[in-house]
């Protein structure tokens, strides 16, 4: 028989379905548990609410992981968890058939708060954003192997991520990269180098419809990474393919992805704003045009700066489109909403002096899911859109 778990009590009543309960909504227990511990959490009346990792030091004190007062959650609990986000990818998504990397758990749209585990062909990515999945990792790797028999392990989690929830944890020991196919296009997953995870496999599915609109056209892929979207555009036959970035490390992993697959299109280390202002003044114009930034802001009240600095790369962006050319935009910022960015979009539309079309709306693959009533599991938007005069 198992011990009894110890139960932290809510202040108010509580009827949400949301897994996240926060600090202020939490009597602080007497003896407060570990960072990370498993409790029982009652209501303000003493019934029985759920099961899930306390934090006192925490914004997010109770992560929800179970509701189902029977069943405990212990190494099996993690077992079965994570065997169904794999039956996901495999035998419902079957995403085995177009590629070996792909998101294993998306945190809360698996049931899974604070974990975040993506597959690049036998390395497994392990990310960490609440002390309990930190906490219980070696339940989670060993549920992780009997999916992946002969998996190697990389793990990590972002300073402020720690600070955050109090744990402290150096990451692993570097590993070396592995070699992904995706729709027959291979790149090098290396998230010990430069990049973070190794290799988005969120623009999977975008990558694979842009690259259908591009052959023997021109493609500036701007904020271009390890080179997904030209590298894409470069193998499905574009005439030119130019990769625009900042970042010295990820132009060397785009070079060497594009020589991974017999291509060569060119890549500039460069500051997109300067670059673009210089492009339009010289009339440079692209058939297809990729605006794919990194995040802008985890701060809610740095949302707004964050959407300004959208709407200047985006008008800029939009300058060098070809009357009749593509533009596929992106934010990953996920407090930036899908209504916020189109209406950015529209606005660097009527700065810029052009009309845009927009043909299609799209976010992350299908196997980055996310519950109905949690909104936050959602976080990349992705426009495609003809420009058309």
């Amino acid at each position: 028989m198992n011990a009894p778990l110890p139960s932290v009590r809510l202040k108010n009543a509580w009827k949400s379905t949301h897994p996240w309960i926060f600090q202020r909504l939490v009597d602080k227990p007497a003896q407060r548990p570990k960072p990370g511990a498993i409790v029982d959490v009652l209501g303000v009346d003493g019934d029985w609410i759920g099961r899930g990792f306390y934090n006192g030091h925490s914004r997010i004190a109770v992560r929800i992981l179970e509701t189902n007062p029977d069943i405990e959650v212990d190494a099996g609990w993690f077992a079965r968890k994570i065997a169904e986000a794999v039956s996901l990818r495999r035998d419902v998504l079957k995403l085995d058939a177009v590629s070996d990397a792909w998101r294993v758990v998306h945190s809360e749209g698996d049931g899974l708060s604070g974990l975040v585990v993506d597959r690049y062909g036998d390395l497994l990515v392990v990310e960490f954003f609440s002390a309990g999945m930190f906490r219980h990792r070696e339940w989670i790797y060993d549920a992780l192997k009997a999916q992946f028999p002969g998996c190697r392990f990389y793990s990590f989690a972002d300073e402020h991520v720690q600070k955050q929830e109090s744990f402290d944890f150096r990451g692993s020991e570097p590993v070396p990269p592995a070699v992904i196919t995706e729709y027959g296009i291979r790149f090098r997953a290396d998230p010990a180098g430069a990049h973070k995870t190794g290799f988005f496999a969120d623009q999977r599915e975008n990558r694979q419809w842009l690259s259908q609109q591009v052959e023997g056209k021109s493609v500036l892929d701007l904020c271009c990474n390890t080179g997904g979207f030209a590298v894409y555009s470069a193998v499905r036959g574009a005439s030119e393919v130019l990769g625009v970035d900042i970042d010295a490390d990820v132009i060397e992993i785009a070079k060497a992805n594009a020589k991974l697959n017999n291509v060569r299109p060119r890549f500039v280390q460069a500051d997109i704003f300067p670059w673009l202002r210089d492009a339009g003044l010289r009339g440079d114009r692209y058939d297809v045009v990729i605006l794919d930034p990194a995040k802008m802001t985890r701060d809610r009240e740095q949302v707004i700066p964050a959407l300004k600095k959208y709407l200047d790369m985006n008008k800029l962006a939009l300058g060098v489109v070809k009357p009749g050319g593509l533009f596929a935009t992106f934010s990953c910022t996920g407090l930036v909403s899908e209504d916020q960015f189109l209406d950015m979009l529209r606005r660097a539309a009527y700065y810029s002096g052009r009309t845009v079309q927009v043909l299609k709306v799209a976010g992350a693959g299908a196997d980055h899911p996310w519950l109905a009533q949690v909104q936050e599991s959602r976080y990349l938007k992705a426009v495609f859109c003809r420009v058309v005069d």
